[in-house]
């Protein structure tokens, strides 16, 4: 099967995978990208891994997250629609993610949100994303683009540092019982929180995380209940996703998250990045993203972990000498 062939197969079942045969569909996968992905292959042959021998995803071997950072990773030739970087801080390596098909990232990212909450078009989406929005390249700004495009209501907008505007909006909305999400990175939550304290019921505030070296670092509890209680919400939502990975996982509560179809976690063991470790320890995340087809869909991240049964995960921090990532700084409970 030729380069184009063996990809035009794949995407069809990508696009419509199911729990039943995620692991079939990821096995093909990972022999499109042994094969097709150079730097993927150079690294199998490392470690001394034969692609013909993986018969299990468990006996995948997983490309380590810093590699965004040093090579453009890409399975098979094309020219990239689009790059997204990583926000990172002063003194750190940036990663960049190239995108083959604008169009795929979209279907990806609506697919996920759409698992979780509905169609976009249901919501109105306002996003407070400051420190993303005064930068080129965010995929998280690129993602909540496409749901205010997708909006039916013209109130969906991003929101700077003009926050009046934004309560007005959120009154509005409360008024006309127009389903609402409130997107927003930790520190700008945390900032509304302490300065206004509005009352936000019957809106989904979702926080990304990062607070960028402009506030203390929290755990995800405290950060949680500092906004619950200041905008009067029983819960808050969060979204997992970053530069390196096209699908995004959510959670209603409690930092507790599901990965969208598209999406498996596991947890290898700290000490030994090719043992699986058991449902409900502390490992370190591995994540395969089937959206991540022309690029490299089997992930290893630097984020520690507890992976459950059920396939829902915790985000417990990050491992000991590695970078803060722009999007993930909290540390989880």
């Amino acid at each position: 099967m030729t380069f184009e062939h063996f990809r035009s197969y794949l995407l069809p079942k990508i696009e419509n995978i199911q729990k039943h045969n995620f692991d079939e569909v990821a096995l093909e996968v990972f022999q499109f990208q042994a094969t097709y992905n150079p730097l993927y292959k150079s690294y199998l042959d490392l470690i001394s891994c034969k692609p013909t021998e993986i018969s299990a995803l468990s006996q995948i071997p997983f490309l380590p997250i810093q590699l965004f950072k040093k090579y453009t990773i890409q399975t098979g030739k094309w020219s990239a629609e689009q790059v997204f970087s990583s926000s990172g801080t002063t003194g750190q390596n940036t990663s960049f993610h190239h995108l083959r098909s604008k169009e795929w990232y979209q279907k990806m990212a609506t697919k996920a949100f759409q698992h979780f909450y509905g169609l976009p078009k249901d919501y109105c989406f306002l996003g407070l994303l400051p420190a993303y929005l005064e930068r080129q390249g965010s995929s998280l700004i690129y993602m909540v683009q496409e749901f205010i495009q997708l909006s039916k209501y013209n109130e969906s907008g991003f929101f700077l540092y003009n926050i009046e505007s934004l309560l007005e909006i959120v009154e509005k909305c409360q008024k006309r019982q127009i389903p609402t999400i409130l997107i927003g990175v930790s520190f700008a939550l945390l900032d509304l929180a302490e300065q206004y304290a509005p009352e936000l019921e019957g809106l989904i505030v979702m926080e990304t995380g990062g607070m960028k070296g402009r506030r203390k670092e929290l755990t995800r509890k405290e950060l949680h209940g500092q906004l619950q209680n200041a905008f009067g919400l029983d819960m808050i939502h969060s979204e997992y996703g970053m530069t390196e990975l096209f699908s995004q996982a959510y959670s209603k509560g409690k930092g507790i998250f599901y990965p969208s179809p598209t999406m498996k976690m596991l947890a290898h063991e700290v000490t030994d990045p090719f043992a699986v470790q058991k449902f409900g320890k502390t490992g370190v995340l591995q994540v395969v993203d089937l959206a991540n087809v022309d690029t490299i869909s089997f992930i290893a991240t630097e984020d520690l972990t507890k992976v459950y049964e059920d396939g829902s995960f915790e985000v417990l921090g990050r491992l000991d000498a590695s970078d803060i990532r722009g999007c993930n700084l909290l540390i989880g409970s």
